[in-house]
């Protein structure tokens, strides 16, 4: 995600909320529509990579003791292809059209600042990635990964033969029963999460443009091809998925799994103690489940939100 403004520019760049949106959605699936009814964008997404990743990883993390293929066959038997869909309508639509806008907005403005103070590109990218998925979790995100976990994991309840109650009747009854504190529950563990997964993907990825330079022979002020950028962006993407037992101690808080009702899981969980209980429970593998399709999801939206956002940059400014 470049972050130099452009000659001329002073303050805060806005236009910078909507590049975040539209290539958030593209992560999602349907850039394509962006052309054909920009007024569609918040409703059609989440179609492509990023939900199929999502609901396997959040699979696998929540029922730790599946592999792979056991947990797709799993996803495959809630009603095939749509399965891999579940909580698309309204959580996944709500957060893909919110989040993106947030993460890049904050984590250019101040990747500019921290490049304006003097500090190198690799921590700049590590600052602002950092603030922006914090900003992210706390606007965004809490509710709808939770209801977006909740629904991967509750469709479980229809083994039993009783009709699952509607999306809404689930959130009405968990605010009615806990509050926002309800709706909202694992929120911390999201903010930790965000935190390290942008500051990771984002640093990492500067890093990988660092050394991509000085084995090319560019400056810093020469641009990077399409190439060059989509290299550095995988290897953040990749390499960020170092923090994939916070997001196993996050599912674990937010899952309805009745698999996850066990005499030994506190009653009240913090992030803390979710971590000793999926520890003792799993060891250290059970920290790790699910981050095969981690990896491909967050390689995915790091070349989408860390390099074609620089062109979406472009195209927006050109439109001004």
């Amino acid at each position: 995600m470049a972050i130099q403004k452009e000659p001329g520019q002073k303050g805060v760049s806005w236009s910078n909320i909507a590049v975040g949106a539209i290539m958030n959605l593209f992560v999602r699936g349907r850039l394509f529509f962006l052309v054909v009814s920009p007024r569609l964008i918040p409703y059609i997404q989440v179609t492509t990579l990023g939900q199929p990743l999502e609901v396997l990883k959040t699979q696998m993390a929540a029922n730790r003791s599946q592999t792979m293929w056991q947990a797709s066959k799993t996803v495959w038997s809630r009603g095939g292809a749509v399965g891999y869909y579940q909580g698309l309508i309204p959580w996944a639509w709500i957060e893909a059209s919110t989040k993106g806008g947030v993460l890049v907005f904050t984590a250019s403005e101040v990747e500019t600042a921290s490049l304006g103070a003097g500090i190198n590109p690799a921590f700049a990218g590590l600052l602002g990635g950092m603030t922006g998925g914090i900003a992210q979790a706390y606007a965004t995100m809490g509710f709808t990964t939770c209801m977006k976990t909740v629904e991967i994991t509750r469709q479980k309840t229809a083994a039993s033969g009783a009709k699952p109650p509607s999306t809404w009747a689930v959130f009405a009854d968990i605010y009615r029963r806990e509050g926002l504190a309800g709706v909202n529950k694992g929120v911390n563990a999201v903010a930790v999460r965000q935190c390290t997964n942008w500051g990771s993907r984002m640093g990492f990825a500067r890093l990988a443009e660092t050394s991509i330079r000085k084995i090319k022979g560019k400056s810093e002020t020469e641009s990077l091809g399409a190439v060059e950028k989509i290299v550095a962006s995988t290897i953040g993407g990749a390499l960020a998925t170092w923090n994939q037992p916070i997001e196993v101690i996050r599912v674990e808080m937010q899952s309805m799994a009745k698999g996850a009702a066990s005499a030994n899981r506190p009653e009240k969980l913090t992030i803390l103690n979710t971590l000793s209980y999926i520890y003792r429970e799993n060891g250290i593998r059970g920290l790790y489940r699910g981050v095969t399709p981690r990896i491909g999801l967050g390689v995915w939206q790091t070349v989408c939100m860390v390099s074609f956002a620089d062109y979406v940059k472009i195209w927006v400014k050109g439109r001004q």
